[in-house]
Protein backbone atom coordinates (compact mmCIF):
# COMPACT_ATOMS: atom_id res chain seq x y z
CA UNK A 1 0.00 0.00 0.00
CA UNK A 2 1.36 3.44 -0.87
CA UNK A 3 2.16 5.93 1.89
CA UNK A 4 -0.40 8.36 0.44
CA UNK A 5 -3.14 5.74 0.39
CA UNK A 6 -2.26 4.68 3.93
CA UNK A 7 -2.51 8.31 5.04
CA UNK A 8 -5.98 8.57 3.51
CA UNK A 9 -7.19 5.37 5.18
CA UNK A 10 -5.82 6.45 8.57
CA UNK A 11 -7.65 9.76 8.16
CA UNK A 12 -10.85 7.92 7.25
CA UNK A 13 -10.50 5.60 10.24
CA UNK A 14 -9.99 8.47 12.69
CA UNK A 15 -12.84 10.41 11.17
CA UNK A 16 -15.22 7.45 11.44
CA UNK A 17 -14.24 6.90 15.06
CA UNK A 18 -14.86 10.32 16.56
CA UNK A 19 -14.37 13.15 14.08
CA UNK A 20 -11.47 14.57 16.08
CA UNK A 21 -9.30 16.85 13.98
CA UNK A 22 -10.39 15.29 10.66
CA UNK A 23 -12.93 16.97 8.39
CA UNK A 24 -14.45 15.45 5.23
CA UNK A 25 -15.39 17.71 2.32
CA UNK A 26 -16.47 16.72 -1.14
CA UNK A 27 -15.77 20.20 -2.48
CA UNK A 28 -15.61 23.88 -1.52
CA UNK A 29 -16.58 26.70 -3.87
CA UNK A 30 -16.16 30.46 -3.66
CA UNK A 31 -19.73 31.35 -4.52
CA UNK A 32 -21.20 28.95 -1.93
CA UNK A 33 -18.78 28.55 0.96
CA UNK A 34 -17.40 32.10 1.15
CA UNK A 35 -20.74 33.92 0.93
CA UNK A 36 -22.86 35.27 3.78
CA UNK A 37 -22.13 33.66 7.11
CA UNK A 38 -20.71 30.44 5.61
CA UNK A 39 -17.13 31.73 5.66
CA UNK A 40 -17.22 32.56 9.38
CA UNK A 41 -18.99 29.29 10.18
CA UNK A 42 -16.49 27.16 8.28
CA UNK A 43 -13.53 29.08 9.75
CA UNK A 44 -14.95 28.37 13.23
CA UNK A 45 -15.25 24.71 12.28
CA UNK A 46 -11.60 24.71 11.21
CA UNK A 47 -10.53 26.34 14.48
CA UNK A 48 -12.38 23.56 16.36
CA UNK A 49 -10.53 20.91 14.34
CA UNK A 50 -7.21 22.61 15.10
CA UNK A 51 -8.06 22.72 18.81
CA UNK A 52 -8.95 19.01 18.74
CA UNK A 53 -5.65 18.19 17.05
CA UNK A 54 -3.31 20.31 19.20
CA UNK A 55 -2.77 22.81 16.40
CA UNK A 56 -3.10 20.41 13.47
CA UNK A 57 -6.10 19.44 11.34
CA UNK A 58 -6.60 17.09 8.41
CA UNK A 59 -9.04 17.88 5.60
CA UNK A 60 -9.94 14.99 3.34
CA UNK A 61 -11.26 16.43 0.07
CA UNK A 62 -13.11 14.67 -2.72
CA UNK A 63 -15.06 12.35 -0.38
CA UNK A 64 -18.67 12.18 0.76
CA UNK A 65 -19.73 13.17 4.28
CA UNK A 66 -19.55 9.54 5.42
CA UNK A 67 -16.04 9.08 4.02
CA UNK A 68 -16.91 7.46 0.71
CA UNK A 69 -14.39 8.07 -2.08
CA UNK A 70 -15.99 10.32 -4.72
CA UNK A 71 -13.24 12.15 -6.57
CA UNK A 72 -13.58 15.63 -8.08
CA UNK A 73 -12.18 17.10 -11.29
CA UNK A 74 -8.85 18.99 -11.11
CA UNK A 75 -10.38 22.47 -11.56
CA UNK A 76 -12.84 21.86 -8.73
CA UNK A 77 -10.02 20.48 -6.58
CA UNK A 78 -7.93 23.62 -7.23
CA UNK A 79 -10.85 25.87 -6.27
CA UNK A 80 -11.41 23.78 -3.14
CA UNK A 81 -7.78 24.30 -2.10
CA UNK A 82 -8.11 28.05 -2.75
CA UNK A 83 -11.18 28.24 -0.51
CA UNK A 84 -9.58 26.09 2.18
CA UNK A 85 -6.53 28.38 2.13
CA UNK A 86 -8.75 31.41 2.72
CA UNK A 87 -10.58 29.65 5.56
CA UNK A 88 -7.23 28.71 7.11
CA UNK A 89 -6.11 32.34 6.91
CA UNK A 90 -9.34 33.36 8.66
CA UNK A 91 -8.53 30.82 11.39
CA UNK A 92 -4.92 32.07 11.71
CA UNK A 93 -3.59 28.87 10.17
CA UNK A 94 -2.07 27.70 6.89
CA UNK A 95 -2.05 24.67 4.61
CA UNK A 96 1.27 22.94 5.20
CA UNK A 97 1.01 20.00 2.80
CA UNK A 98 -1.38 18.51 0.23
CA UNK A 99 -1.24 14.96 -1.11
CA UNK A 100 -3.43 13.74 -3.96
CA UNK A 101 -4.21 10.64 -6.01
CA UNK A 102 -6.69 9.67 -8.68
CA UNK A 103 -10.04 8.10 -7.79
CA UNK A 104 -12.94 7.48 -10.21
CA UNK A 105 -11.41 9.71 -12.93
CA UNK A 106 -11.11 12.52 -10.36
CA UNK A 107 -8.93 13.56 -7.44
CA UNK A 108 -9.03 12.82 -3.73
CA UNK A 109 -6.68 14.78 -1.49
CA UNK A 110 -5.51 15.05 2.11
CA UNK A 111 -4.60 18.59 3.20
CA UNK A 112 -2.64 19.08 6.40
CA UNK A 113 -3.53 22.39 8.08
CA UNK A 114 -1.35 23.79 10.84
CA UNK A 115 -1.99 26.54 13.36
CA UNK A 116 -0.11 29.78 12.75
CA UNK A 117 -0.52 32.26 9.95
CA UNK A 118 1.22 32.02 6.62
CA UNK A 119 4.81 33.22 6.89
CA UNK A 120 5.45 36.82 5.96
CA UNK A 121 8.77 37.11 4.18
CA UNK A 122 9.95 40.52 5.32
CA UNK A 123 13.09 39.08 6.95
CA UNK A 124 16.46 39.85 5.41
CA UNK A 125 17.20 37.22 2.80
CA UNK A 126 20.60 36.86 1.11
CA UNK A 127 20.92 34.85 -2.12
CA UNK A 128 24.30 33.31 -3.02
CA UNK A 129 25.24 31.78 -6.39
CA UNK A 130 27.94 29.11 -6.41
CA UNK A 131 30.38 28.50 -9.25
CA UNK A 132 33.53 26.52 -9.94
CA UNK A 133 34.97 23.51 -11.76
CA UNK A 134 33.36 20.08 -11.63
CA UNK A 135 34.50 17.98 -8.63
CA UNK A 136 35.80 21.04 -6.78
CA UNK A 137 33.14 20.53 -4.09
CA UNK A 138 30.48 23.23 -4.61
CA UNK A 139 27.46 21.11 -3.74
CA UNK A 140 29.28 19.26 -0.97
CA UNK A 141 30.33 22.54 0.70
CA UNK A 142 26.79 23.92 0.50
CA UNK A 143 25.34 20.65 1.81
CA UNK A 144 27.63 20.79 4.84
CA UNK A 145 26.83 24.47 5.44
CA UNK A 146 23.05 24.07 5.44
CA UNK A 147 23.07 20.92 7.62
CA UNK A 148 26.13 21.41 9.80
CA UNK A 149 27.12 17.84 8.92
CA UNK A 150 30.60 16.80 7.81
CA UNK A 151 30.97 15.07 4.45
CA UNK A 152 32.10 11.44 4.33
CA UNK A 153 34.72 12.03 1.64
CA UNK A 154 32.48 10.71 -1.13
CA UNK A 155 30.26 13.77 -1.53
CA UNK A 156 27.41 12.50 0.68
CA UNK A 157 26.29 15.99 1.73
CA UNK A 158 25.81 17.08 -1.90
CA UNK A 159 22.71 14.86 -1.92
CA UNK A 160 21.19 17.27 0.62
CA UNK A 161 20.49 19.77 -2.19
CA UNK A 162 17.52 19.69 -4.59
CA UNK A 163 19.12 17.35 -7.11
CA UNK A 164 17.73 14.78 -9.53
CA UNK A 165 18.25 11.01 -8.95
CA UNK A 166 20.46 10.67 -12.04
CA UNK A 167 22.69 13.48 -10.71
CA UNK A 168 23.17 11.65 -7.41
CA UNK A 169 23.94 8.42 -9.24
CA UNK A 170 26.57 10.04 -11.47
CA UNK A 171 27.90 12.43 -8.85
CA UNK A 172 27.53 15.35 -11.27
CA UNK A 173 25.07 18.24 -11.17
CA UNK A 174 23.30 18.80 -14.50
CA UNK A 175 20.94 21.61 -13.54
CA UNK A 176 20.59 24.36 -10.98
CA UNK A 177 19.85 23.15 -7.46
CA UNK A 178 18.80 25.04 -4.38
CA UNK A 179 19.39 24.98 -0.63
CA UNK A 180 18.62 27.20 2.34
CA UNK A 181 19.65 27.77 5.92
CA UNK A 182 19.38 30.73 8.25
CA UNK A 183 20.31 32.49 11.45
CA UNK A 184 18.62 33.68 14.62
CA UNK A 185 19.94 35.28 17.82
CA UNK A 186 21.53 32.00 18.89
CA UNK A 187 23.38 31.30 15.64
CA UNK A 188 22.80 29.14 12.55
CA UNK A 189 19.39 27.56 11.94
CA UNK A 190 20.17 24.45 9.90
CA UNK A 191 18.13 21.84 8.08
CA UNK A 192 17.78 18.75 10.29
CA UNK A 193 16.72 16.34 7.55
CA UNK A 194 17.19 17.85 4.06
CA UNK A 195 15.24 14.97 2.52
CA UNK A 196 12.07 16.19 4.28
CA UNK A 197 10.42 19.18 2.64
CA UNK A 198 8.84 20.09 5.98
CA UNK A 199 12.27 20.44 7.62
CA UNK A 200 13.47 22.85 4.96
CA UNK A 201 10.21 24.79 5.29
CA UNK A 202 10.80 24.94 9.05
CA UNK A 203 14.07 26.81 8.51
CA UNK A 204 12.20 29.45 6.50
CA UNK A 205 9.65 29.76 9.29
CA UNK A 206 12.07 29.91 12.23
CA UNK A 207 15.11 31.87 10.99
CA UNK A 208 15.33 35.65 11.37
CA UNK A 209 17.75 35.81 8.42
CA UNK A 210 17.80 33.44 5.46
CA UNK A 211 20.63 32.46 3.13
CA UNK A 212 19.54 30.73 -0.10
CA UNK A 213 22.03 29.04 -2.41
CA UNK A 214 21.65 28.73 -6.16
CA UNK A 215 24.08 25.90 -6.86
CA UNK A 216 25.29 25.92 -10.46
CA UNK A 217 26.91 23.28 -12.66
CA UNK A 218 30.68 22.78 -12.84
CA UNK A 219 30.84 20.43 -15.84
CA UNK A 220 31.95 22.34 -18.96
CA UNK A 221 29.17 21.07 -21.31
CA UNK A 222 26.61 22.69 -18.98
CA UNK A 223 28.20 26.16 -19.02
CA UNK A 224 24.92 27.50 -20.42
CA UNK A 225 23.12 26.32 -17.26
CA UNK A 226 25.79 27.90 -15.05
CA UNK A 227 25.44 31.23 -16.82
CA UNK A 228 21.66 31.02 -16.40
CA UNK A 229 22.14 30.52 -12.66
CA UNK A 230 24.53 33.44 -12.28
CA UNK A 231 22.82 35.89 -14.65
CA UNK A 232 19.16 34.88 -14.32
CA UNK A 233 18.86 35.03 -10.52
CA UNK A 234 18.83 38.15 -8.37
CA UNK A 235 22.00 37.23 -6.50
CA UNK A 236 23.59 39.16 -3.65
CA UNK A 237 26.96 37.36 -3.71
CA UNK A 238 28.93 34.80 -5.66
CA UNK A 239 30.78 31.88 -4.04
CA UNK A 240 33.55 30.54 -6.30
CA UNK A 241 35.12 27.25 -5.17
CA UNK A 242 38.64 26.13 -6.05
CA UNK A 243 39.86 22.69 -4.93
CA UNK A 244 43.21 22.68 -3.12
CA UNK A 245 44.32 19.50 -4.88
CA UNK A 246 43.52 20.77 -8.38
CA UNK A 247 43.88 24.55 -8.25
CA UNK A 248 42.31 27.06 -10.67
CA UNK A 249 41.29 25.61 -14.06
CA UNK A 250 39.98 27.06 -17.32
CA UNK A 251 36.45 26.53 -16.00
CA UNK A 252 37.42 28.43 -12.84
CA UNK A 253 38.49 31.37 -15.01
CA UNK A 254 35.31 31.23 -17.09
CA UNK A 255 33.05 31.16 -14.04
CA UNK A 256 35.02 33.96 -12.37
CA UNK A 257 34.66 36.01 -15.56
CA UNK A 258 30.88 35.61 -15.54
CA UNK A 259 30.65 36.50 -11.83
CA UNK A 260 32.75 39.61 -12.17
CA UNK A 261 31.19 40.67 -15.49
CA UNK A 262 27.87 40.95 -13.67
CA UNK A 263 29.51 43.11 -10.96
CA UNK A 264 28.65 40.52 -8.31
CA UNK A 265 30.60 40.73 -5.02
CA UNK A 266 32.32 37.36 -4.73
CA UNK A 267 33.92 35.11 -2.12
CA UNK A 268 36.46 32.42 -3.08
CA UNK A 269 36.38 29.23 -1.01
CA UNK A 270 39.44 26.99 -1.34
CA UNK A 271 37.99 23.52 -0.73
CA UNK A 272 39.47 20.09 0.08
CA UNK A 273 42.23 21.51 2.26
CA UNK A 274 42.19 18.21 4.17
CA UNK A 275 43.63 16.22 1.23
CA UNK A 276 46.83 18.27 0.75
CA UNK A 277 49.53 19.74 2.97
CA UNK A 278 49.72 23.38 4.09
CA UNK A 279 52.35 24.16 1.47
CA UNK A 280 49.97 23.13 -1.34
CA UNK A 281 47.11 25.14 0.19
CA UNK A 282 49.36 28.21 0.24
CA UNK A 283 50.41 27.58 -3.36
CA UNK A 284 46.80 27.40 -4.58
CA UNK A 285 45.91 30.48 -2.56
CA UNK A 286 48.69 32.40 -4.32
CA UNK A 287 47.45 31.12 -7.70
CA UNK A 288 43.96 32.44 -6.87
CA UNK A 289 45.41 35.78 -5.83
CA UNK A 290 47.30 36.07 -9.13
CA UNK A 291 44.15 35.17 -11.05
CA UNK A 292 42.18 37.87 -9.25
CA UNK A 293 44.85 40.51 -9.80
CA UNK A 294 44.87 39.68 -13.55
CA UNK A 295 41.26 40.93 -13.68
CA UNK A 296 41.97 44.00 -11.50
CA UNK A 297 40.53 42.55 -8.28
CA UNK A 298 42.08 42.76 -4.83
CA UNK A 299 42.28 39.43 -2.94
CA UNK A 300 41.75 39.49 0.83
CA UNK A 301 42.83 36.45 2.87
CA UNK A 302 40.27 36.11 5.68
CA UNK A 303 42.69 33.95 7.71
CA UNK A 304 45.10 36.90 7.78
CA UNK A 305 42.80 39.94 7.90
CA UNK A 306 39.76 38.55 9.74
CA UNK A 307 36.01 38.38 9.15
CA UNK A 308 35.47 42.03 10.15
CA UNK A 309 37.71 43.19 7.31
CA UNK A 310 36.00 40.84 4.83
CA UNK A 311 32.54 42.14 5.75
CA UNK A 312 33.67 45.75 5.49
CA UNK A 313 35.78 45.43 2.34
CA UNK A 314 33.94 42.94 0.09
CA UNK A 315 32.84 44.68 -3.10
CA UNK A 316 33.09 44.53 -6.87
CA UNK A 317 36.82 45.11 -6.35
CA UNK A 318 37.72 43.19 -3.16
CA UNK A 319 37.37 39.38 -3.07
CA UNK A 320 37.73 37.56 0.29
CA UNK A 321 39.40 34.11 0.23
CA UNK A 322 38.49 31.41 2.79
CA UNK A 323 40.20 28.01 3.27
CA UNK A 324 37.65 25.23 3.86
CA UNK A 325 37.12 21.49 4.22
CA UNK A 326 33.67 19.86 4.24
CA UNK A 327 35.22 16.78 5.88
CA UNK A 328 36.97 18.44 8.83
CA UNK A 329 34.52 21.40 8.76
CA UNK A 330 37.49 23.80 8.89
CA UNK A 331 36.53 27.22 7.59
CA UNK A 332 32.77 26.61 7.66
CA UNK A 333 32.34 28.65 10.85
CA UNK A 334 34.05 31.52 8.99
CA UNK A 335 31.57 31.19 6.12
CA UNK A 336 28.71 31.04 8.64
CA UNK A 337 29.85 34.30 10.17
CA UNK A 338 30.23 35.94 6.76
CA UNK A 339 26.77 34.89 5.58
CA UNK A 340 25.26 35.96 8.89
CA UNK A 341 26.77 39.44 8.68
CA UNK A 342 27.05 40.32 4.99
CA UNK A 343 24.47 42.93 3.96
CA UNK A 344 21.93 42.29 1.24
CA UNK A 345 23.10 43.97 -1.96
CA UNK A 346 20.34 43.27 -4.51
CA UNK A 347 17.79 45.88 -3.42
CA UNK A 348 15.04 46.87 -5.83
CA UNK A 349 11.84 48.65 -4.80
CA UNK A 350 10.29 49.08 -8.25
CA UNK A 351 7.15 47.37 -9.53
CA UNK A 352 6.95 43.60 -9.32
CA UNK A 353 8.93 41.70 -11.94
CA UNK A 354 9.98 38.04 -12.08
CA UNK A 355 11.60 36.27 -15.01
CA UNK A 356 10.53 32.62 -15.25
CA UNK A 357 13.34 30.12 -14.74
CA UNK A 358 11.27 26.93 -14.52
CA UNK A 359 7.66 25.86 -14.87
CA UNK A 360 5.86 22.74 -13.74
CA UNK A 361 2.38 21.47 -12.95
CA UNK A 362 1.19 20.41 -9.48
CA UNK A 363 -1.84 18.18 -9.14
CA UNK A 364 -4.65 20.13 -7.51
CA UNK A 365 -2.80 23.42 -7.93
CA UNK A 366 -2.09 23.74 -11.64
CA UNK A 367 0.62 25.69 -13.41
CA UNK A 368 3.56 26.95 -11.33
CA UNK A 369 6.19 29.44 -12.55
CA UNK A 370 9.35 29.60 -10.46
CA UNK A 371 12.19 32.08 -10.41
CA UNK A 372 13.70 34.93 -8.42
CA UNK A 373 11.64 38.04 -7.74
CA UNK A 374 13.72 40.73 -9.42
CA UNK A 375 11.79 43.78 -8.17
CA UNK A 376 8.86 44.80 -6.02
CA UNK A 377 6.65 42.28 -4.27
CA UNK A 378 3.85 39.86 -5.09
CA UNK A 379 0.95 38.57 -2.98
CA UNK A 380 -1.51 35.71 -3.28
CA UNK A 381 -4.52 36.96 -5.21
CA UNK A 382 -2.58 39.50 -7.28
CA UNK A 383 -3.57 39.88 -10.93
CA UNK A 384 -0.56 39.70 -13.24
CA UNK A 385 0.57 39.52 -16.84
CA UNK A 386 2.82 36.76 -18.17
CA UNK A 387 4.68 36.82 -21.49
CA UNK A 388 5.55 37.65 -24.08
CA UNK A 389 4.16 34.68 -25.97
CA UNK A 390 5.79 33.84 -29.31
CA UNK A 391 3.50 36.38 -31.01
CA UNK A 392 4.38 39.15 -28.53
CA UNK A 393 1.12 38.90 -26.59
CA UNK A 394 0.93 39.02 -22.76
CA UNK A 395 -1.67 36.87 -20.98
CA UNK A 396 -3.62 37.77 -17.85
CA UNK A 397 -3.21 35.42 -14.86
CA UNK A 398 -3.95 35.39 -11.14
CA UNK A 399 -1.64 34.35 -8.30
CA UNK A 400 -3.19 31.31 -6.67
CA UNK A 401 -0.46 30.79 -4.05
CA UNK A 402 3.27 31.36 -3.41
CA UNK A 403 5.81 28.90 -2.04
CA UNK A 404 9.40 29.50 -0.91
CA UNK A 405 11.63 26.53 -0.12
CA UNK A 406 8.53 24.34 0.41
CA UNK A 407 6.92 26.84 2.79
CA UNK A 408 3.79 28.64 1.71
CA UNK A 409 4.11 32.41 2.07
CA UNK A 410 1.57 35.19 1.69
CA UNK A 411 3.92 37.49 -0.18
CA UNK A 412 7.43 37.64 -1.59
CA UNK A 413 9.79 40.58 -2.13
CA UNK A 414 12.76 41.17 -4.41
CA UNK A 415 15.45 38.53 -4.03
CA UNK A 416 13.12 35.69 -3.01
CA UNK A 417 13.35 32.42 -4.93
CA UNK A 418 9.73 31.32 -5.20
CA UNK A 419 7.24 29.17 -7.03
CA UNK A 420 4.06 31.04 -7.99
CA UNK A 421 0.95 28.98 -8.74
CA UNK A 422 -0.97 30.71 -11.53
CA UNK A 423 -4.64 30.61 -12.41
CA UNK A 424 -5.62 31.29 -16.02
CA UNK A 425 -2.80 29.56 -17.93
CA UNK A 426 -1.66 26.02 -18.66
CA UNK A 427 1.87 24.97 -17.72
CA UNK A 428 2.60 24.03 -21.33
CA UNK A 429 2.17 27.69 -22.34
CA UNK A 430 4.86 28.91 -19.90
CA UNK A 431 8.44 29.12 -21.15
CA UNK A 432 11.75 30.00 -19.53
CA UNK A 433 12.59 33.64 -20.21
CA UNK A 434 9.01 34.89 -19.91
CA UNK A 435 8.31 37.54 -17.29
CA UNK A 436 5.58 38.13 -14.72
CA UNK A 437 4.43 41.74 -14.31
CA UNK A 438 1.54 43.65 -12.66
CA UNK A 439 -1.75 43.56 -14.59
CA UNK A 440 -1.63 47.32 -15.24
CA UNK A 441 1.88 47.21 -16.75
CA UNK A 442 2.25 48.13 -20.40
CA UNK A 443 5.19 45.98 -21.53
CA UNK A 444 6.66 46.15 -25.03
CA UNK A 445 7.96 42.85 -26.43
CA UNK A 446 11.41 43.19 -28.00
CA UNK A 447 13.08 41.27 -30.84
CA UNK A 448 15.95 43.72 -31.38
CA UNK A 449 18.08 45.89 -29.12
CA UNK A 450 21.32 47.82 -29.13
CA UNK A 451 24.11 47.05 -26.69
CA UNK A 452 27.62 47.95 -25.68
CA UNK A 453 29.62 44.73 -25.57
CA UNK A 454 33.09 43.58 -24.62
CA UNK A 455 34.64 40.51 -26.26
CA UNK A 456 36.40 38.46 -23.59
CA UNK A 457 37.79 35.81 -25.92
CA UNK A 458 37.27 34.77 -29.53
CA UNK A 459 39.53 32.88 -31.96
CA UNK A 460 39.19 35.46 -34.76
CA UNK A 461 36.88 38.44 -35.14
CA UNK A 462 33.16 38.98 -34.56
CA UNK A 463 31.53 40.29 -37.72
CA UNK A 464 28.10 40.87 -39.29
CA UNK A 465 25.84 37.85 -38.75
CA UNK A 466 27.71 36.42 -35.76
CA UNK A 467 25.24 34.12 -33.93
CA UNK A 468 25.94 33.47 -30.24
CA UNK A 469 23.51 32.50 -27.48
CA UNK A 470 22.54 35.54 -25.40
CA UNK A 471 21.93 35.00 -21.67
CA UNK A 472 19.90 37.89 -20.24
CA UNK A 473 18.02 37.32 -16.96
CA UNK A 474 16.62 33.77 -17.50
CA UNK A 475 16.57 34.19 -21.29
CA UNK A 476 18.92 31.92 -23.22
CA UNK A 477 18.27 32.55 -26.91
CA UNK A 478 20.20 32.48 -30.18
CA UNK A 479 20.72 35.98 -31.57
CA UNK A 480 22.34 37.71 -34.53
CA UNK A 481 24.97 40.43 -33.95
CA UNK A 482 25.57 43.38 -36.27
CA UNK A 483 28.58 45.34 -34.93
CA UNK A 484 28.48 49.10 -35.56
CA UNK A 485 31.95 49.18 -37.12
CA UNK A 486 31.60 45.87 -38.90
CA UNK A 487 33.75 43.81 -36.56
CA UNK A 488 34.92 43.30 -32.99
CA UNK A 489 38.26 41.73 -32.01
CA UNK A 490 39.18 39.93 -28.75
CA UNK A 491 39.47 42.55 -26.00
CA UNK A 492 37.45 45.11 -28.00
CA UNK A 493 34.56 47.10 -26.59
CA UNK A 494 32.00 48.34 -29.08
CA UNK A 495 28.36 48.81 -30.01
CA UNK A 496 26.27 46.18 -31.78
CA UNK A 497 22.68 45.51 -32.73
CA UNK A 498 21.36 42.23 -31.29
CA UNK A 499 18.33 40.47 -32.79
CA UNK A 500 16.73 37.38 -31.26
CA UNK A 501 16.34 34.73 -33.94
CA UNK A 502 13.13 33.00 -32.91
CA UNK A 503 10.87 35.01 -30.60
CA UNK A 504 10.51 38.24 -28.61
CA UNK A 505 11.30 38.83 -24.93
CA UNK A 506 11.01 41.68 -22.45
CA UNK A 507 14.33 43.54 -22.60
CA UNK A 508 15.04 46.88 -20.91
CA UNK A 509 17.81 49.45 -21.01
CA UNK A 510 20.57 48.87 -18.48
CA UNK A 511 20.22 45.08 -18.30
CA UNK A 512 23.48 43.14 -18.40
CA UNK A 513 23.97 39.95 -20.37
CA UNK A 514 26.53 37.31 -21.30
CA UNK A 515 26.95 35.89 -24.81
CA UNK A 516 28.78 32.77 -25.90
CA UNK A 517 29.36 30.61 -28.96
CA UNK A 518 31.69 27.65 -28.57
CA UNK A 519 34.64 28.99 -26.62
CA UNK A 520 33.81 32.57 -27.52
CA UNK A 521 32.65 34.64 -24.57
CA UNK A 522 31.60 38.22 -24.04
CA UNK A 523 29.51 40.50 -21.87
CA UNK A 524 27.26 43.40 -22.67
CA UNK A 525 24.82 46.04 -21.44
CA UNK A 526 21.55 46.95 -23.18
CA UNK A 527 21.66 50.60 -24.27
CA UNK A 528 18.48 50.90 -26.37
CA UNK A 529 15.53 48.70 -27.33
CA UNK A 530 13.30 48.49 -30.42
CA UNK A 531 9.77 47.36 -29.43
CA UNK A 532 7.90 45.09 -31.82
CA UNK A 533 5.36 46.84 -34.04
Amino acid sequence: MSRDRALLERALDRGEQDGGNVEFKERLSRNVHLEGGRRESLAAQLRHRLLSGDGEATYVVGVTDDGGLAGIDPDTFSETMDVLSLLAEEADAHIEDVQTWGINDGLVGVAQVREGGVLETDDEHVVVGTAGHVDHGKSTLVGSLVTGKADDGDGATRAFLDVQPHEVERGLSADLSYAVYGFDDEGPVRVRNPNRKADRAEVVQEADRLVSFVDTVGHEPWLRTTIRGLVGQKLDYGLLVVAADDGPTRTTREHLGVLLATDLPTIVAITKTDVVDEERVGEVEREVERLLREVDKSPLRVSRHGVDAAVEEISERVVPIVETSAITMDGLETLDELFDRLPKTAQDTGEFRMYVDRSYSVTGVGAVASGTVMAGEVEAGDELLIGPMSDGRFQEVEVRSIEMHYHRVDQAQAGRIVGIALKGIKETAIERGMVLLPRDADPDPVREFEAEVMVLNHPTRIGEGYEPVVHLETIGEAAVFSPENGRLLPGDTGVTTVEFKFRPYLVEEGQKFVFREGRSKGVGTVTDVTPME
